[in-house]
């Protein structure tokens, strides 16, 4: 099969190298192309410099524009596998194995990484876990299904999925409503428990200023996903 890792970045030049480093020691079998989202930073140079496979964006189209683009790669190239990681080193590519046995052999269309099934490594805030908590719950009032990190960026899809996020997804905060958005179209989503690592370098995108936006659009899109 052809696996493909998508890697978004938007300003993570401090965080890319180590980034593929940890793909290319535990995820061999893996290709992976990096989103470079129109960064302002050395990202663009660093990939240049270091021969990184990279598409670059010509103007910043938002995490969900950036992952898009990784699935209309990935489609027009026959992948079979597409997994997303954020590029700033948080997620560990030692679990793709792991996840690719329950997409394949269990019979899953999407297979998230969840960071609150044991709840070890890095857990994030206390109030980003509180409003984890409330979109876990919100998910599973509109849909019936239970899952416990429905904004987690590491998620791996199968050939299906590739084929509809390819030709539609969330272009805002999307990992709560394509998780919606997949359970409500009857593919079975899985989590896997992962440990994750606490961003060393840069920024996250969503700060204490946009979290009530944040909250209100994503509770909005999660709800017209589901209907």
């Amino acid at each position: 099969m052809k696996k493909l890792i998508i890697i978004p970045a938007y300003n993570e030049c401090e965080n890319l190298e180590h980034t593929i480093r940890d793909v290319k020691e535990h995820a061999p079998d893996y290709d992976y192309v990096i989103i470079n989202d129109c960064s302002t930073d050395g990202t663009a140079q660093l990939c240049r410099e270091k021969g990184f496979s990279v598409i670059h964006l010509p103007v910043n189209l938002g995490i969900g524009g950036a992952v898009q683009t990784g699935y209309l790669y990935a489609r027009e190239k026959g992948y079979d596998i597409a997994v997303q990681i954020d590029g700033d080193g948080q997620h560990n590519t030692r679990y793709l194995k792991d996840m690719e046995k329950i997409l394949v052999e269990g019979g899953a269309d999407m297979v998230i990484g969840s960071r609150f099934i044991k709840k070890e490594g890095f857990q994030s805030s206390g109030l980003r876990q509180m409003g984890i908590r409330y979109f876990s719950w919100l998910i599973r009032m509109l849909t019936g299904a239970r899952i416990t990190d429905p904004t987690s960026g590491m998620r791996m899809v199968n050939r299906d999925l590739i084929q509809l996020f390819a030709a539609e997804y969330p272009k805002d905060y999307p990992e709560p409503e394509s998780a919606a958005w997949a359970v409500k179209r009857r593919r079975r989503v899985a989590e896997l428990p992962v440990m994750m690592n606490a961003r060393e370098k840069g920024v996250s995108s969503i700060s204490p200023v946009n979290s009530v936006y944040y909250m209100i659009k994503v509770t909005l899109a999660v709800i017209l996903a589901c209907f």
